[in-house]
């Protein structure tokens, strides 16, 4: 191609814990990020030439700082251009942290465009996030609850563990 199209490439990150009041009822990782509306899945922008589960890990430890690897693909959500040019968000599946992991977040202090990091219930998601968001959050969800996912490959190689 003499002149590929611009996109975007987003990563973000789905990360569960368990309720710490033994409610059995599980909640996501969001971000409180200063510069737009509604509450998001840690991530960002990939930069160029950078391996895209690298820079969801390079974001979700920036702004939560875990440090998680990032093997599956939970959903993929094409953004048509608008505001910005088009964009491909790729979501990942973080896990279910455990209880250190968890309380190792609470004491993080995220970056200054981050208001804060919050833990939502599954039930509560759609009053804090926009509605795109909010589709893309429970499209994983969904495929986190029933084990469904895509491998990340690069060049067809699976891309490995740590």
């Amino acid at each position: 191609m003499s002149r590929p199209p611009a996109r975007r490439s987003g990563q973000q990150v789905f990360v569960l814990r368990e309720d710490p009041d033994g409610s059995d009822e599980f909640s996501v990782l969001l971000v409180d990020p200063a510069y737009k509306d509604g509450m998001t899945l840690p991530g960002g922008s990939a930069e160029q030439d950078e391996l895209p589960h690298l820079a969801a890990r390079r974001h979700l430890e920036t702004e939560t700082g875990l440090v998680l690897s990032l093997r599956t693909i939970l959903t993929i959500d094409y953004v048509p251009a608008a505001t910005f040019p088009e964009g491909v968000n790729f979501v990942y599946a973080g896990g279910l942290l455990t209880h250190r992991q968890a309380e190792a977040v609470h004491r993080h202090q995220p970056p200054p465009e981050i208001r804060g990091l919050h833990w939502i219930p599954q039930s509560k998601l759609r009053e804090v996030t926009t509605d795109d968001q909010y589709r893309r959050i429970d499209d994983a969800w969904d495929a986190w609850e029933h084990g469904a996912g895509l491998p990340l490959l690069v060049r067809g190689v699976p891309v490995p563990v740590g």
